[in-house]
């Protein structure tokens, strides 16, 4: 080996050397995971750089989903206590009474009544029980005849106050409108309360019937509650009974028989009719909804009221309780200078509710009547 081809010799191996350095180098950088070098894109494309390829771009946040709404549920109503019972009057009675006698020709309303004879018996509703079925003893009731003077027609607008027996209070107005002629009536009455803004109708009662000589002779009243179906009462005076719509009792008609509606009219008709009347009981058999009985009125004597009209003189009538029979108070006052109509009506109820309803108003609609 020639001394010139030594050096030459050393020079390609150092040159090797350092190209293989260079190739390293290059290497390690391109995966060394430095970041910001650029590394060539196609023509056209912006420069990519070695971080953007190695990083893991960030996934988006999802934005927030707002809850469901929640369903419009609507809120359950109050429940409001029972609603009163306002009404002239409003009893239980005990038994039906038994029939009474045969049926006898009725003369017409406006005839005169023929005295009865000495050794004739006190009428009756009651009859003896069959022999096969012995019971109690029959119910005999004497009807005082009264000298009668029916009211002018009239229309009363009444405030209604009650207290029901947990103590709670209600306010409300009635109205009682009686019409008339020289043979025959028709009169409503319409008690209500309010609630609220708004008038809420407890009671409608009408009556129409006949008069004569023993006053009102209702033919047939209606009752419609609030609440409940409507009902009637039928006065058959040639047939000598009441019937029902809402049951099946039956009673033998007694002279001066009035149903719930008239019974204040009545009373007010026996005080025209003479003052001397208004002493001990006045007894009077009225037909109600589903039964009858004889109502036995004490009269309390002379009172002064307060009423929206002033201060009224009046004469007080009261229904106590009966055993057996009706178990709630009924107190009428009747104001002389007011033709003898009642001014005042007060119904107290066995369970201690108290209904008063006060006259606030008084039109004659036919004073010459």
């Amino acid at each position: 080996m020639s001394p010139a081809f030594l050096p030459q010799r050393r020079r390609a191996l150092v040159l090797g050397t350092l190209i293989v350095l260079l190739h390293w180098l290059v290497l390690s950088l391109l995966t060394a995971g430095t970041r910001g070098i650029a590394l060539p894109g196609r023509e056209g494309e912006p420069l990519l750089s070695v971080a953007q390829l190695l990083s893991t771009p960030p996934s988006p946040v999802p934005e927030p989903v707002p809850p469901p709404a929640p369903p419009m549920v609507q809120p359950p109503l109050p429940t409001l206590p029972a609603l009163p019972q306002i009404a002239v009057v409003e009893d239980a009675v005990g038994e039906p009474l038994p029939p009474g006698p045969p049926a006898q020709p009725v003369a017409p309303p406006d005839a005169p009544v023929p005295p009865a004879p000495a050794s004739a018996p006190p009428a009756t509703a009651a009859a003896a029980a069959p022999e096969s079925e012995p019971g109690p003893p029959p119910i005999v009731h004497t009807i005082r005849r009264y000298t009668v003077d029916v009211p002018p027609p009239a229309e009363l607008t009444y405030d209604v106050a009650r207290v029901d027996a947990d103590g709670t209070t209600w306010s409300g107005q009635a109205l009682l409108s009686f019409q008339r002629d020289a043979q025959s009536y028709r009169m409503r009455f319409e008690a209500g309360i309010k609630i609220v803004f708004a008038r809420v109708n407890l009671v409608a009662l009408t009556s129409e019937g006949h008069l004569g000589n023993t006053g009102l002779a209702p033919v047939k009243m209606t009752e419609k509650r609030r609440g409940r179906a409507l009902t009637a009462t039928h006065f058959d005076w040639p047939g000598n009974k009441v019937s029902f719509s809402a049951s099946e009792n039956q009673y033998a008609l007694l002279p001066g028989a009035q149903d719930k509606a008239t019974v204040p009219l009545q009373l007010a008709a026996i005080a025209r009719g003479d003052r001397a009347q208004l002493s001990g009981d006045i007894d009077m058999f009225v037909g109600e909804d589903r039964w009858g009985s004889v109502y036995t009125f004490n009269v309390v004597g002379p009172e002064e009221i307060d009423t929206p009209m002033g201060r009224l003189q009046t004469v007080r009538v009261a229904r106590p309780p009966k055993q057996g029979s009706y178990k709630s108070r009924l107190d009428i006052w009747l104001a002389p200078a007011h033709g003898w109509l009642p001014v005042q009506i007060r119904s107290s109820e066995a369970n201690g509710a108290v209904t008063t309803q006060t006259a606030k108003h008084i039109a004659m609609t036919q004073p010459g009547l």
